[in-house]
């Protein structure tokens, strides 16, 4: 077997770096520092060969059993090498399956996968000259960006601390489902803040903050990591004016990355800016299903 699995401290960080940056695949979420500061050194990787191709495999433990996890705000891993390979990637592809406990794993929107594997919705727009960029932006995505005189002339765009953002944020998040969410949640935006990947650009009206957005800058991508609105000013289209704007600041020598688009009223959104769709391919287990693999692969001995 050419692919092998190394534990964190096991892995040529060197080597593994140099992989994931002569990758057709590359991607920011794979790097040692994201998954770092996502997973929190609960990762481990697969290699195939000296390094000519990688996998990264985040975990939790539960119980003090290995389940493959992608971890929150790490949308995309899967297989990086030279050159995207059907074969090699359904390698990858068997040994994870065969040798682990997978709740989530995201592949990334540069490997073939086999036919009929699930995938989900992701949107990127790729370098450019911004006029192009804006010239293809919807009728009414451009519409949303001309402000009325009013707001024009008492609103202000500047990019601000996480110290400043984090009582908007926390007032203002959706979708987490406990208090344990948003403390990890805040932790991981911290981080990334203080080792200078993460930024935030805040929308001001009569001096107060009414839109976020937060943005992770590494490999060339600039990623979508969080929108973040005032409901009573949702009419003022603050998030989109952000958006268009770090947009035009960034999109000449890097890709925009809008880290989603499964979700209908979302995608919609994101759809304004006329976006390129980049599918990318899931694995998901119920927790039952999780059971009964378990019996499968402790009866073989693979449960580690």
């Amino acid at each position: 077997m050419m692919i092998r699995r190394l534990k964190y401290n096991e892995i040529d960080f060197e080597k593994y770096t140099q992989c994931l940056e002569n990758s057709e695949q590359r991607k920011y979420s794979a790097t040692r520092d994201f998954l770092d500061i996502t997973a929190k050194e609960q990762w481990e990787i697969l290699v195939y060969k000296d390094y000519e191709a990688v996998m990264p495999i985040p975990f939790v433990r539960k119980y003090g059993v290995k389940i493959v996890h992608n971890p929150k705000l790490c949308q995309q891993l899967g297989v990086f090498s030279k050159k995207d390979d059907l074969e090699l990637n359904t390698q990858f592809l068997n040994y994870l399956e065969n040798n682990y406990l997978i709740r989530i794993y995201s592949f990334n929107d540069g490997n073939k996968l086999k036919e009929g594997f699930r995938t989900k919705k992701n949107f990127l727009i790729y370098p450019e000259p911004y006029e192009k960029v804006f010239a293809r932006y919807s009728p009414k995505r451009k519409r949303k960006l001309r402000l009325d005189q009013e707001v024009l002339d008492h609103s202000e765009i500047k990019e601000v601390s996480f110290q400043e953002v984090k009582p908007f944020i926390e007032a203002n998040i959706i979708g987490l489902g406990k208090e344990t969410d948003l403390s990890s949640f805040l932790e991981i935006f911290q981080t990334s803040y203080r080792k200078n990947y993460l930024k935030f650009l805040a929308f001001f009206y009569h001096g107060k903050i009414i839109n976020v957005i937060a943005t992770y800058s590494d490999c060339a991508t600039v990623a979508l990591l969080g929108t973040f609105s005032d409901k009573e000013y949702v009419k003022l289209s603050g998030a989109s004016v952000l958006i268009d704007t770090k947009i035009k600041e960034t999109i000449e020598t890097n890709s925009f990355d809008f880290e989603g688009g499964d979700i209908p009223n979302i995608e919609e959104f994101f759809r304004g800016f006329r976006p390129e769709l980049k599918p990318y391919g899931i694995i998901e287990s119920s927790k039952k299903e999780l059971f009964k693999k378990f019996g499968v692969l402790l009866a073989k001995g693979k449960v580690f």
